[in-house]
């Protein structure tokens, strides 16, 4: 038995390798695979199985795979590539066999518009008529999409967006890996579709209000049309096509799109998830 976790080299793939090793799992039954196995060297100095896999590249991707049982296949980073690159890992999944292969899909996947999820909503469709048992772990916002972003915020003095004042069920990385982690180890889950989210939902506004208030620092969210948000993004050094999937997701975060309900997340990990304002007071102890 082996569980595979791809693009392990990334932060929620560290995270879920841990959890998984949190749970007891022997480390020999754990896969970690990443295009640097370099990247992954202190948890093959803990017994951990290491590989090199790269999505693009279909041989290193089957050797992977090679006698694995079940595999968490994370969403790729390199947007308008992933539909193919996740088509490649399915494929080897269906190929060696696997009795589960569980996916990092978006929040909503089913009725979000957000250009963002167009390759999630595709790669469930690809999954769906593979043949392979799957799960479907639908993630929300990360927490870090806006902590690991504070040092600009506070000398701006200002959160910019578009996202009006729709909530988001945002958790921290590692509530969603300890999710994965959780499905991973437990049996019967083909077939399960699990929505997950923070336990308490706010607004940008909302964010800006704790992080001045961990700042003892006036910091105000300031919405902008999703044109001047893009542009602002671009101004920033983001590149332009990816600066206008962020702002049309603000336009999906204003629409209600990653606003969670139920209790999938904390109900997965056996705890509440990580709140906001702990978060925000943690990362600006650490600016």
């Amino acid at each position: 038995m082996s569980i595979v976790i791809t693009g392990a080299t990334g932060q929620l793939g560290r995270h879920v390798v841990e959890a998984l090793l949190q749970r007891n799992v022997p480390p020999a039954e754990i896969v970690a695979a990443g295009r640097s196995i370099e990247k992954l060297a202190d948890f093959a100095a803990r017994g951990v199985q290491v590989r090199t896999m790269d999505y693009s590249d279909a041989a290193s991707v089957a050797q992977a795979l090679e006698g694995a049982s079940k595999v968490l296949l994370i969403s790729g980073s390199e947007v308008g590539q992933r539909v193919d690159q996740h088509r490649t890992v399915i494929a080897a999944a269906a190929a060696a066999g696997v009795e589960l292969i569980a996916y990092t899909s978006i929040a909503n996947a089913d009725t979000t518009g957000m250009k963002l999820a167009a390759e999630h909503q595709a790669t469930e469709a690809i999954l769906k008529d593979s043949g392979v048992p799957i799960a479907i772990l639908r993630n929300g916002w990360y927490l870090e999409n806006y902590t690991e972003q504070l040092q600009g915020t506070l000398a701006q003095g200002a959160l910019a967006g578009s996202a009006g004042e729709g909530k988001i069920s945002a958790a921290s990385r590692s509530d969603y890996a300890e999710a994965a982690a959780a499905v991973l180890v437990a049996d019967n889950q083909a077939g399960k579709v699990y929505e997950l989210g923070g336990d308490h939902a706010f607004t940008l506004t909302e964010l800006a209000q704790e992080i001045s208030a961990a700042a003892n620092k006036p910091v105000a969210y300031q919405d902008l049309p999703a044109s001047d948000y893009a542009g602002l993004l671009a101004g920033f050094g983001v590149p332009q096509p990816f600066a206008d999937i962020l702002a049309d997701s603000d336009l999906g975060i204003a629409r209600g799109d990653l606003l969670v309900s139920g209790s999938d997340l904390r109900e997965l990990i056996g705890r509440p998830t990580t709140p906001m304002p702990v978060a925000v007071r943690s990362a600006v102890a650490a600016v």
